[in-house]
């Protein structure tokens, strides 16, 4: 059963889910600041400005994703703050299990692995590109 539009589908579905779970991390940045983050990055050395990438990541490429316009563009951004994410809050997690066994890092690995999933596999054609 190899249909173009199951596999379309497939990405359509797989868009939607990350792109509103993600989405909804950058409208709580929103609503509630970004005061740690901009910590984190002054402490990593890096400019404070730069915090304010989290917006990019957070809102803009999630909803580029959902809507399936430029979804490539939008899920290398994700990939890379959930790069930063990794190395800025959880870099001493890396290794760590949950008391279940699960990994301490699970929701981010999976939101990392998505992006670059949709970032090799594009929006399909369910999308504004339609692709």
């Amino acid at each position: 059963m190899n249909s173009p539009i199951l596999d379309d589908a497939g990405k359509l579905i797989l868009r939607l889910g990350f792109g509103v779970l993600f989405l909804m991390h950058g409208i709580h940045k929103v609503m509630h600041g970004i005061d740690g983050i901009e910590m984190m990055v002054v402490e990593a050395g890096l400019p404070a400005e730069l915090a304010y990438g989290v917006f990019v990541g957070e809102v803009l490429a999630p909803i580029l994703i959902i809507i399936g316009w430029h979804a490539r563009i939008g899920a290398v951004l994700t990939g890379i703050t959930m790069a930063f994410a990794f190395h800025l809050a959880h870099s001493h997690e890396l290794f760590d299990l949950t008391a279940q066994g699960g990994w301490q890092l699970e929701l981010q690995g999976m939101f990392l692995l998505a992006s670059i999933a949709i970032a090799l596999s594009g929006p399909g054609r369910f999308s504004i590109n339609g692709r």
